[in-house]
């Protein structure tokens, strides 16, 4: 009755009923994927495993020596943890302009901006997913070709941690996959 009186609605279900259920999706599907890339983030940020190996023997004494794995030992992860980070950041921007973005006067560009940051984050992202798997791939196998020797074997730990990473990683850009599918489908509707 308030509504053919023109007066505002005042019911919580009525506020509700107003509001899309694909903007929250969106929403939804960003925090998932902002708490996926951030562990992606923090595991291989804060992945390090110290060693200490026998490289050689001299008579019957053991010559050791204390090796470090560390995501900054490779480019292709710190690459990875830099692209988790940014798109960490991203996620979170995008639901803060979520909740404070009707404030901008055009709702269509900001509907193809977010649907072309939606797109960049996912290609960067899935370039560092794809270059940490490469680096993981080769540390668990290592390259006879090449004569490069696996790792995987010695620190554990380390690729356990690495895989635990990508995993989440994957997770968030699958999850980047939907919402930039959503993004450009809210964008089309509005046309």
């Amino acid at each position: 009755m308030a509504i053919e009186n023109g007066e505002k609605p005042e019911d919580a279900l009525a506020l509700v009923a107003v509001t899309k259920p694909t903007d929250w999706t969106i929403v939804i599907l960003r925090v998932i994927a902002f708490l996926a890339t951030v562990s992606a983030t923090v595991v291989m940020a804060l992945n390090k495993e110290t060693k200490s190996l026998v490289v050689a023997t001299i008579g019957t004494t053991p010559v050791r020596a204390t090796l470090t794995a560390k995501f900054q030992h490779n480019p292709a992860n710190v690459f990875f943890v830099i692209a988790n980070g940014m798109a960490s950041l991203h996620n979170l921007f995008m639901i803060i302009v979520h909740f404070f973005g009707d404030k901008f006067k055009d709702k269509a560009l900001r509907l193809v901006m977010v649907a072309i940051l939606d797109m960049m984050t996912v290609a960067l992202v899935s370039s560092g997913d794809g270059a940490a798997t490469f680096m993981a791939q080769l540390g668990k196998n290592g390259n006879s070709h090449a004569r490069w020797n696996k790792i995987c074997d010695k620190f554990h730990k380390f690729c356990d941690h690495g895989g635990g990473a990508l995993i989440a990683s994957y997770v968030g850009l699958l999850l980047l996959l939907v919402i930039t599918v959503l993004s450009i489908v809210k964008l089309h509707k509005t046309k």
